[in-house]
């Protein structure tokens, strides 16, 4: 076989200059749901955690199943005639956080709001079945969680004579579905701030990995092109054994390259670890949640400072030094890109997990969302298709779930709420231009009664945490305008 002169000159160059990565010591750190806010909590004596009977199917009236939801209250702020405010619980476990910090926390303040956060279906504590099984998961939607929170506040209404406008939030998933929430049942719900929600279900969500490269661009035009470069080199050293021992030395692969190299599904599994290095830390940049893991507190410029840093050696060592944060910060020996390994834990039917089989079969079921690596100049490669995503479906789910069954459920899912044509009033949506989700949003407005608001600069979910001394000024514009939304929506 022979070999490239390139891929020598590679090999020889991380020969001669490996000491400068390996010896320069830990590096120091500065995937769709929007995590606790950034403040410590108190031990709040008015923050009470509830169950609620809850029907197993809303649509089949001769199923009389209930099963027990969890959710949360929070009467420390409420004054009689205030509004009623009401946190949507997403794709993980309800968080009591949110129920004393966050920026819908200062509002409560400002209104004098009872607050309630409903824990989703599936998710967290709220078991509405014995497991996980394929045959159960078919209770697992939008449609049944939309229906849950329309029980919920009719219930609750009559147990405690609440007559005033209830105000619907949510951000990432919750956010879609404190739009939809408000636009099917509006006789229930009289407003919806809508944080950062993806209203347009899509397959193939390769604006994901646009956004992304426009993020690293925007901090800094060599540091995307050094991602490309590094990406390259890495497909470069796939082709030879010499370098398939090299990326596993480099990058502390837990199975080596070199018994996995033949089977596609395991290396386009690799290179997508290797884009979600890249895509969590921007989704995420500076935003103010509370109990940052390490990962958490890794930035964009945390990222770009590697990436531009010629000290580490060529972009193929830079990406692995940004490899190797990653991994201490999140506590991990080895990379595992082992593709078995995945769906294995995907397979898993236990109630053991933190949602990954749930999210993932909404994704198959409802969705798509698939973040590839369609989108050209592919700056992280292009071995993560559609194609790898679909596959996961059918191999966690069955064969049901293939291509063609996809696209209907997507088609299905645009029809009934709309897309980004959702007529509905009372609602604003809003969106940080860093955060690849909103590519999925409204990010413009076209019904000035359900206005947009775009916030340059920002993360998923900015506007949900509580304020820093560090916001930019457009983020605390954006708070105050929400604020503004909401006195509007209360007084009509």
């Amino acid at each position: 076989m022979k070999v490239p002169v390139l891929f020598l000159f590679l090999l020889m160059f991380l020969q001669v200059n490996a000491w400068k990565f390996f010896h320069k010591g830990r590096l120091n750190g500065g995937n769709i749901g929007c995590p606790g806010s950034k403040h410590p909590i108190l031990n709040s004596p008015f923050v009470k955690t509830k169950w609620f009977t809850q029907r197993l199917d809303h649509f089949d009236t001769r199923n009389n199943k209930t099963w027990q939801q969890r959710y949360f209250v929070n009467n420390e702020y409420y004054q009689n005639g205030g509004p009623i405010f009401l946190m949507i619980g997403g794709e993980g476990e309800a968080s009591d956080k949110w129920m004393t910090a966050g920026a819908w926390v200062d509002y409560a303040k400002k209104f004098k709001a009872l607050l309630f956060q409903v824990e989703h279906r599936y998710y967290g504590q709220s078991h509405p079945t014995e497991d996980l099984c394929v045959k159960n998961l078919v209770y697992l939607s939008s449609e049944q969680a939309l229906a849950d929170l329309a029980y919920f506040v009719s219930k609750i209404n009559n147990e405690l004579q609440l007559t005033a406008k209830w105000i619907a939030f949510g951000g990432s998933y919750p956010g879609s579905l404190a739009a939809w929430l408000r636009m099917k049942y509006p006789h229930l719900i009289h407003g919806a701030v809508s944080s950062s929600g993806p209203l347009l279900a899509e397959v193939d969500f390769f604006d994901y990995f646009r956004v992304v490269d426009e993020a690293l661009e925007s901090n800094s035009e060599k540091c995307l092109a050094n991602v490309k470069t590094a990406h390259d080199q890495v497909n470069l050293l796939t082709k030879h054994p010499l370098g398939l021992r090299k990326l596993d030395e480099s990058f502390k692969l837990c199975d080596p390259l070199e018994t996995l190299i033949k089977e596609p599904k395991h290396i386009a599994n690799f290179w997508d670890t290797l884009a979600n290095n890249f895509a969590g830390v921007v989704q995420y940049n500076k935003d103010n949640r509370i109990g940052k893991t390490a990962a958490g507190n890794i930035t964009i410029d945390d990222l770009c400072g590697i990436m531009l840093n010629e000290t580490i050696g060529i972009p193929f060592q830079r990406l692995a030094a940004i490899n190797k944060l990653l991994l201490n910060a999140t506590n991990q020996t080895c990379l595992d890109y082992n593709y078995d390994n995945m769906i294995k834990a995907l397979r898993n039917t236990s109630w053991a997990g933190e949602g990954g089989r749930q999210w993932t079969y909404q994704t198959c079921t409802e969705f798509g969302f698939y973040q590839t690596s369609t989108y050209s100049p592919h700056v992280f490669g292009d071995k993560f298709p559609v194609d790898f995503y679909i596959q996961q479906c059918e191999d966690i789910f069955g064969s049901r779930f293939n291509a063609s069954f996809l696209d209907d459920v997507v088609y299905r899912t645009n029809m009934m709420y709309g897309g980004l044509d959702i007529e509905v009033t009372n609602v604003v949506y809003i969106h940080g231009s860093i955060d690849p989700w909103h590519a999925l949003g409204i990010t413009e407005t076209k019904d000035q009664d359900a206005p947009a608001i775009y916030i340059e600069g920002t993360a998923h979910c900015a506007n949900m945490y509580p304020s820093d001394d560090s916001d930019p000024p457009q983020l605390n514009q954006a708070r105050v305008e929400i604020e503004n939304h909401i006195d509007k929506w209360l007084r009509l």
